[in-house]
């Protein structure tokens, strides 16, 4: 199996310790972490994807909004550059543990945060991030 990501939640699950917009929400993305810790592989999606699943039924829902599009746009270009290669939408990644870390050194010196501003997450983001990334749910430590 895959896990359907989209670009700036390559980000999200850097942070993730069980928050989010409904219960339902959380309980879904705790299986997408699962999944991710398990060794499930990663593919780049446009628009909605695995974590974005329970908030689908709702018209207004921000997994639409261009806002979210940018974001995504600027994860992707961000994370390909400090990954050193061309990201784009169908790639596929590896969730290991050298991946998660070199992502969060990313995310902790600062270049990663550029698809971060302006989201509702990121008072949250900081404190995890200055807490070590104590608590998160991804947090796979064995390479395949």
């Amino acid at each position: 199996m895959t896990v359907r990501l989209r670009a700036h939640h390559l980000l999200c699950m850097l942070t993730y310790v069980g928050k989010g917009y409904t219960p339902g929400f959380t309980v879904n993305y705790d299986r997408v972490a699962a999944r991710l810790n398990n060794g499930e592989d990663i593919e780049i999606v446009s628009g909605p994807d695995d974590i974005c699943a329970p908030l689908l039924n709702d018209c207004e829902a921000h997994c639409f909004a261009k806002g979210v599009v940018v974001r995504d746009t600027a994860a992707l270009a961000g994370i390909g550059a400090w990954l050193g290669k061309s990201l784009e939408v169908g790639h596929r990644l590896s969730p290991e543990g050298s991946l998660i870390e070199k992502l969060r050194s990313g995310f902790q010196a600062g270049s990663l945060r550029q698809a971060c501003e302006g989201c509702q997450w990121a008072g949250l983001c900081d404190r995890v991030m200055a807490s070590g990334f104590c608590g998160v749910k991804v947090a796979p430590t064995v390479s395949r």
